[in-house]
């Protein structure tokens, strides 16, 4: 792979997880789930890629999300917080906010829709992204700090609105293979040299009866490999017994399940990103990029919906940010200005499906919610799933 070389205390960074992961893997009889190497990847304690301190987001990181791009995204989102807010509670909690950007854009558009949250609640495991998350905030909304609040962990009941953009992707996926004599997992496991290397083992267990249900219902011949994300499914459902009232507003890249398990994906979706090139080798430098697996939306609606929650809508990220007034939010800049011009460009990349319209997907999923949403007024997929 042609990629940037990191510097030398990158490298040294990589180095010390890489030696952390190899003890978990001696510590383990040699072999590790594919979801936990990804765990540890991304989360080891100061060391993985979300809980250490390299910047991820922009220019200078590895991506740019959707609020990176304009502060019309989190503009338009707010039409669909606030509709909400008011059929639930006036309270917000991000769950993975990255660098705050999101959370100012939507406080400084509910300010101006005369509707902000009474609390504005962040639950973020990274110590570094937090720090970040209130330097922004400080920045840009500085009089409303009161309304602010980070947590450790998520609250035991909550009522309102729950906000998760490119959440779910970053959760640990397992990864399953159909063979012809069985369903295995794929884990990791150290060669000679002590390189790590992939190797599998029988599936049992929740994995294993997930796997013979996604066989049967995509007929999946011999040979296919992709994930399934427990941990998804168990963050959906866990919302079961926590949401009193409201709505999850979950913006993610994904298919539903037929889509997801499709012949053209046979090697699955797994997914790095680093200083902006995307590469399928998640053993690459552990700590120093981004891995990221596709969300199945039918397995977070199915875990939802055994949980007790009602699916509220599901479309595409450019017909709900058509839904949510992108365009009319466009059109109040002065066309022949500076800032027009670089927002048109961004609304573009939103919105277009050769873009991130399509492969984008907002699912919303709540509890005592009797209007329809407005972001899905248009447009709603739910069928597909």
């Amino acid at each position: 792979m042609n990629l940037p070389l990191p510097s030398p205390d990158a490298q040294a960074h990589s180095q010390r997880l890489l030696d952390c992961i190899r003890r978990e893997i001696a510590a383990n009889e040699g072999w590790i789930p594919f979801a936990r190497y990804m765990e540890l990847a991304l989360y080891a304690p100061g060391l993985g890629y979300y809980t250490a301190g390299a910047r991820k987001f922009g220019a200078a990181g590895d991506f740019i999300t959707a609020p990176g791009m304009s502060v019309l995204f989190g503009q338009a989102l707010a039409r669909q917080v606030a509709q909400v807010m008011a059929a639930s509670a006036p309270v917000i909690l991000e769950v993975g906010a990255g660098s705050g950007r999101l959370a100012a854009d939507l406080l400084l558009e509910l300010e101006r829709r005369a509707c902000l949250p009474k609390q504005y609640l962040i639950l973020d495991l990274s110590a570094d992204l937090r720090e970040r998350q209130q330097q922004t905030l400080a920045a840009e909304v500085p009089h409303l700090l009161p309304r602010l609040r980070w947590l450790d962990a998520l609250p035991e009941s909550f009522a309102g609105v729950v906000v998760g953009n490119e959440l779910l992707d970053a959760m640990p996926a397992e990864i399953v293979a159909w063979r012809e004599n069985g369903i295995f997992e794929r884990g990791v496991e150290l060669d000679t040299a002590g390189t790590f290397v992939w190797s599998e083992r029988s599936a049992t267990g929740a994995l294993l009866a997930a796997a013979q249900q996604i066989c049967e219902q995509c007929q999946l011949p011999p040979g296919f490999e992709s994930e399934i994300s427990l941990a998804a499914r168990a963050w959906a459902a866990e919302w079961g017994c926590r949401l009193s009232a409201g709505a999850l507003l979950l913006i993610d890249y994904g298919f539903p399940r037929r889509e997801f398990y499709h012949q053209q994906r046979a090697r699955g979706t797994l997914m790095c990103h680093y200083r902006h090139h995307a590469h399928p080798d998640p053993f690459y430098l552990p700590g120093l990029q981004d891995l990221t697996v596709h969300v199945d939306f039918t397995a977070i609606i199915a875990a939802a919906h055994g949980a007790g929650l009602e699916l509220l809508g599901y479309t595409s990220q450019g017909q709900f940010l058509l839904n949510c007034g992108i365009l009319d939010l466009l059109g109040e800049l002065p066309n022949d200005s500076a800032d027009y011009i670089r927002a048109a460009g961004a609304v573009n990349k939103l919105l277009m499906p050769h873009e991130m319209g399509e492969l984008f997907k907002v699912i919303a999923i709540g509890r005592g919610i009797d209007e329809g949403l407005c972001g899905f007024a248009s447009g709603d997929q739910s069928r597909r799933l």
